[in-house]
C-alpha cells in the first residue's frame, strides 16, 4: 500500500470514528440545550467543564502527546522493546502528576472560577454552582490525559480504530446522565457532571486491551531514561504554546462573562458546530500523519515530508472549504433543527448564528493551524509555534476588546478567525525556512478548483434557502443536493481528490 493510501486509510478510520462521536456529540448538545438551554446553569457547566479540558490540552493533546510521538517514533524505528519501556516510564510519571493536579483542582476550585469567569462573582448562585461542578468534574483530567497519551502510543503503533471510537463514550455517558436525571427527578446539571467522570473512565478502559496486546505492562515503572530529558525539554515550550492557545479561548470567556447572559453559551454552541468538520478532517489527518511526518523528519527526507504535508493540506481543504460555506449558508437552519427546543429559544438561535458565521469564515485557518503545528512538532521544534502564539495572544486580547463593543459575542468569534489567519501565515513563513517552498503550482491549481466547486455548491444552497422557508425542508433538500453539486463540480473540474474517492469506492465494491 502506497504512503498516500496508508494515510488516507488511517485518516478515514479516524474520520469515521470521530463522525460517530460527533453525531453523538450533536445528540449531547441537543440534550444539554433542551434541559439547560442558555441558562445560568448552562453557563456554569460550560465554564467548569473547560477546566479539565484545559489541562487535557496542556498536558496531553496540547503538549505531551504530540511531543511524545516524534520521540517515541524515533525509538520505535530502532527497537520496539525500548520504545515500550520509554512509554511505561512516561505513563508512570504522568499518572502521579495527574493525581496531584486533580487534588489541587478540587481544593482550589473557587480560585479557578474567579480566574476564568470573574463576571460570575456578581452572581453568587451561579458562582457557587460553577465551583461545585468543577469539584465534581476536575478528576476527569486524570482519565482523559492518560487516555490521550495512550492514543498517541497506539497511533504510533498503527492502531487508529480504538483511539478514534473512544471519543464516543464521553458523549454516550453525558446523554444518558441527563435522561437518568429526568427519569429520577434529579438536578440535570449535577448528573451531567457525574456523566463526564464516567465517560472518562470508559475512554481510558477502551485503550487498555490494545496496549496489553502490544506487550505493555501496567505495573508502574520508575526508571531514568535518556529520552525523558529531551521529552521534557521539548514539552516546556509545547506547554507554553498550548497554554497560549487556551488562554486565547479563556480571554474570550472572560470577556464574554461581562456581556449579557447567554453570551458564553452562544460561543460554545457555535464553536461545537465548527468543531464537527474540523475534527472530522483536520484533526483526523493531522493525527494520522504525525507518525509518518515524524519518521520522515528523523530520516531527514524533506522531499517526502513536503509531499506528505501538501497532500494533507490538499485533502483537508477539499472537505473543509465546502463545509465552511455550508455552515455559513445553512447555519441558521442547522441551529434551529438541532438546538431550538425546550429552553433554547429563537433568540438563542439568532445569537448563536451570529457567532457561527464568523467562526465558519475562520474554519480553513483553524484547519491549517492543526496541520502546520503537526509539521513543526514532527521536526521536534516546539519553540517557533510558541513565539508566534504569544504574539497572537496579545493581538487576540486587543482585537477582542475592540470588536466586542460593536459586535458583542460575535466580535469575539470574528477575533478568533482573524488571529488564526495571521497565525497561519506567520507559521508558513518560518516553515518555508526549514523545507523551502511548500506549495507548488499544482497545489494552488487544486485549491482553486476546490474553491470553485465549493462556491458553486454555495450558490445552489443559497437558492434553495431563498425558495424554501421551513428549516427542516431546507436541510433535507439542501444537504444532499449540496453534496451532489460539490462532487459533481469537483469531478468536472478534475479535482485529484475525486480519483482517490473513486478508488476507495471501487476497492470496497470489489470486496
Amino acid at each position: 500500500m502506497s504512503l498516500k493510501s496508508r494515510l488516507v486509510r488511517a485518516a478515514s478510520i479516524y474520520t469515521f470514528g470521530i463522525l460517530i462521536s460527533r453525531i453523538l456529540g450533536v445528540g449531547r448538545e441537543i440534550a444539554i440545550a433542551y434541559f439547560l438551554g442558555t441558562s445560568a446553569a448552562a453557563d456554569a457547566f460550560f465554564v467548569a467543564f473547560r477546566l479539565p479540558n484545559l489541562w487535557r490540552r496542556l498536558f496531553a493533546e496540547g503538549s505531551l502527546a504530540i511531543v511524545f510521538v516524534p520521540v517515541f517514533t524515533e525509538h520505535l524505528l530502532k527497537s520496539k522493546k525500548e520504545a515500550i519501556k520509554l512509554a511505561r516510564i512516561v505513563i508512570t510519571l504522568l499518572g502521579v502528576i495527574l493525581l496531584g493536579l486533580s487534588f489541587l483542582g478540587v481544593i482550589f476550585a473557587p480560585l479557578l472560577i474567579n480566574l476564568i469567569a470573574p463576571g460570575f462573582s456578581d452572581f453568587p448562585t451561579k458562582f457557587s454552582l460553577a465551583v461545585n461542578l468543577t469539584r465534581i468534574m476536575f478528576p476527569y483530567v486524570f482519565f482523559i490525559c492518560l487516555t490521550a497519551l495512550f492514543i498517541a502510543i497506539l497511533n504510533s503503533l498503527g492502531y487508529f480504530a480504538a483511539p478514534a471510537f473512544c471519543y464516543a463514550f464521553l458523549n454516550i455517558s453525558m446523554i444518558l446522565s441527563l435522561f437518568v436525571a429526568h427519569i429520577l427527578g434529579l438536578v440535570p446539571v449535577y448528573c451531567l457532571a457525574i456523566g463526564v467522570i464516567v465517560g472518562g473512565i470508559l475512554q481510558l478502559g477502551l485503550q487498555l486491551p490494545f496496549l496489553y496486546k502490544e506487550g505493555f505492562s501496567f505495573k508502574p515503572l520508575w526508571q531514568k531514561h535518556p529520552a525523558l530529558k529531551r521529552i521534557f525539554t521539548l514539552m516546556g515550550p509545547a506547554v507554553v504554546g498550548a497554554a497560549v492557545y487556551q488562554l486565547s479561548i479563556f480571554i474570550n470567556t472572560i470577556l464574554a462573562s461581562f456581556l449579557p447572559e447567554g453570551s458564553i453559551s452562544y460561543l460554545y454552541y457555535a464553536d461545537r458546530l465548527v468543531q464537527f468538520p474540523l475534527a472530522l478532517f483536520a484533526f483526523s489527518f493531522g493525527t494520522a500523519s504525525l507518525p509518518t511526518l515524524s519518521a520522515q523528519a528523523v530520516k531527514n527526507d524533506l522531499e517526502s515530508f513536503k509531499n506528505t504535508l501538501c497532500f494533507g493540506f490538499q485533502t483537508v481543504f477539499f472537505f473543509i472549504l465546502p463545509a465552511s460555506i455550508g455552515l455559513i449558508v445553512l447555519g441558521n437552519s442547522i441551529i434551529t433543527i438541532l438546538l431550538e427546543r425546550g429552553a433554547f429559544s429563537p433568540a438563542s438561535t439568532k445569537a448563536t448564528m451570529q457567532a457561527l458565521f464568523f467562526y465558519a469564515i475562520g474554519l480553513p485557518f483553524f484547519s491549517a493551524l492543526r496541520l502546520l503545528t503537526t509539521a513543526f512538532y514532527a521536526f521536534q521544534d516546539t519553540k517557533t509555534p510558541v513565539k508566534i502564539s504569544v504574539i497572537c495572544l496579545f493581538l487576540n486580547a486587543i482585537l477582542g476588546l475592540i470588536l466586542m463593543r460593536p459586535l458583542k459575542h460575535a466580535g469575539l468569534a470574528l477575533t478568533t478567525s482573524i488571529v488564526s489567519g495571521l497565525n497561519v501565515f506567520i507559521l508558513l513563513y518560518f516553515l518555508r525556512k526549514k523545507i523551502k517552498p511548500l506549495f507548488s503550482i499544482d497545489f494552488w491549481l487544486a485549491l482553486g478548483k476546490t474553491t470553485l466547486a465549493a462556491l458553486g455548491m454555495g450558490i445552489i444552497l443559497w437558492q434553495i434557502k431563498s425558495i424554501i422557508i421551513k428549516p427542516s425542508l431546507i436541510l433535507i433538500s439542501g444537504i444532499p443536493l449540496g453534496i451532489v453539486t460539490f462532487f459533481l463540480l469537483a469531478s468536472m473540474l478534475g479535482c485529484n481528490e475525486m480519483a482517490i474517492i473513486k478508488e476507495k469506492l471501487l476497492r470496497r465494491g470489489r470486496l
